[in-house]
């Protein structure tokens, strides 16, 4: 039986694939109309399982491509003369490699000629080519070679800039091409390896998107094991499990592998709502490759997490440029992207909730003063005997801690005070949500502007959605937006929390009617300073 893989590449007789059948067809083409291709993308985004089907596809519809497969993981640190060697050796077994699985006896000359190859720099790589397809000619005929490397940012610093001016060398000879088509696979794109800043070396690449999964892609991975099997799997939870990843294939083969493996659930039950809200769970907690690549890049730099958290913060909004240092290395390490009208958003839920985790203080200092001194009350009182939530009470009791905690909130540890509210709130209802056994989560249905905090608990949907004031024109639209949000997704009622930076503000709190829903508003002040009195 085949299996959801998350550990190197995705082989297609042991796990269930999506197949990106237009993406193929698009890649396949260029390859053949003798493109230089460039495919950069965040690790574990499938970039390696692709450029394999790709290839696939291309030697069944014609064997006169004749496919060389390199990866450049290993040669970092090597010198160039060391990078050239080692390189002329591994091209010269992936090319007998070839011959191998065409079941095709290398001739005398060829042999001899492989055998006998060496070289030590660009100039002699060029002509280990030139004479390779030549000889290739006379003993096989035509055959159009496709060069593919992956992990190409592995490539010496040093060797980066003459081993693209002489992949553009041969591309310029479309007549006598050596190689007739190239693929450079790799997280940073060729501006990035350009160490010297200059021109780039590479002005001939053809750029190739590889999108994360759509919609329909993951209910195609998910009908292959339902096929496979025989469990049915419930399209709310498909389409959920897209709307938390956004996606990402790492994630999604995750959640896979979570819901059909390590649960348990009978092969005869459907798997529903109930287990995708285990399995999330399950996923926002622990560490594994993914969220490990996640957490070192954005800790890389202290500013990317006030970047971040302005992402989300304000609907204003950040536009992206690639321009910019900061979106730059963000995007490549796949954790923000263009979203809608240009603007940066973080790729999806799960990112921003771990993101969250990572950056929030372990203790906030504040904790005991969660409730008033003077009633003796404790999370989990806001539940009703039924087990509802009284989200309304325990948000109001928020609002009161603010309230009591004062000018302290700006000494909480490690924390930009233009988010302290939220990094409050969400420390507040974590807490909350552990104590009474439920499940918190993080949806971004705008990609800016809000955080949606989900809370399941006892088959009920709680949508807190939070925001920092920008003028009570944005303060009304956001009511709107949240109305619509709800109704999307069936909920009858929706609280709105908004905190107010301004030097005089005032509390709000309202419930109205909006488009028929329940809306329940909170504008909660956040002090700007200590009393004057604790300064002098």
């Amino acid at each position: 039986m085949r299996t959801f893989g998350t550990q190197g590449s995705v082989q297609t007789d042991r796990h269930y694939v999506v197949p990106r059948t237009e993406e193929v067809r698009d890649f396949v083409n260029r390859v053949k109309d003798g493109r230089y291709i460039v495919l950069f993308a965040p690790r574990q985004t499938g970039k390696t399982t692709f450029f394999r089907l790709a290839l696939v596809t291309l030697a069944e519809e014609d064997p006169t491509y004749f496919p060389i497969q390199l990866s450049f993981d290993i040669y970092k640190n090597f010198s160039p003369p060391d990078f050239y060697e080692l390189l002329c050796r591994r091209i010269r077994k992936q090319i007998k490699n070839v011959f191998q699985k065409r079941a095709h006896v290398l001739s005398k000359a060829l042999t001899q000629f492989l055998d006998n190859a060496e070289f030590s720099h660009h100039g002699s790589m060029l002509e280990f080519f030139e004479d390779f397809v030549s000889l290739l000619a006379v003993e096989y005929g035509d055959q159009k070679i496709v060069f593919i490397i992956d992990e190409f940012d592995g490539i010496p610093p040093a060797a980066v800039s003459d081993f693209l001016h002489t992949l553009r060398h041969i591309y310029h000879f479309e007549e006598e091409r050596c190689l007739h088509s190239v693929g450079i696979v790799g997280v940073k794109n060729i501006t990035q390896l350009n160490y010297d800043r200059s021109i780039s070396p590479f002005n001939i690449q053809d750029e190739f998107r590889l999108p994360n999964f759509t919609v329909e892609q993951v209910h195609d991975l998910f009908r292959q094991y339902t096929d496979e099997v025989g469990q049915p799997i419930a399209s709310e939870v498909i389409e959920s499990i897209h709307r938390q990843t956004a996606g990402q294939p790492f994630l999604v083969n995750r959640f896979g592998q979570i819901l059909v493996t390590e649960l348990d659930i009978p092969k005869t039950e459907t798997v529903t709502m109930a287990h995708f809200a285990q399995a999330l769970t399950q996923l926002l907690r622990e560490r594994n490759t993914n969220i490990d690549h996640l957490l070192t890049n954005i800790r890389k730099e202290r500013q990317f997490e006030s970047f971040l958290m302005r992402i989300v913060s304000y609907e204003t909004g950040i536009r992206f440029s690639l321009d910019n240092d900061i979106m730059s290395e963000l995007a490549t390490y796949g954790v923000i992207r263009e979203g809608t009208e240009g603007m940066c958003e973080i790729v999806n839920p799960i990112y921003q909730h771990r993101i969250f985790q990572a950056f929030k203080p372990l203790f906030n200092g504040l904790e005991d003063d969660y409730f008033s001194e003077d009633i003796d009350t404790n999370f989990i009182d806001y539940l009703t005997p039924d087990g509802q939530i009284e989200m309304g009470l325990l948000l109001e009791n928020f609002q009161a801690f603010i309230a009591r905690a004062g000018f302290r909130i700006l000494q909480v540890p490690d924390t930009p005070q233009e988010y302290v509210g939220q990094y409050l709130l969400y420390a507040y209802l974590d807490q909350f949500v552990h104590t009474v056994g439920g499940t918190m989560f993080l949806e971004v249905p705008t990609g800016r502007g809000r955080l949606d905090l989900i809370i399941l608990h006892n088959q009920q949907k709680y949508i807190v959605e939070t925001k920092i004031w920008e003028g009570t024109r944005r303060y009304a639209a956001g009511k709107q937006q949240l109305a619509a949000y709800l109704k999307s997704e069936g909920a009858a009622e929706g609280y709105y929390i908004v905190f107010d930076h301004r030097q005089n503000p005032e509390p709000i709190v309202e419930t109205e009617m909006v488009s028929d829903l329940t809306l329940r508003s909170y504008v909660i002040p956040v002090l700007q300073e200590a009393p004057s009195i604790l300064h002098t």
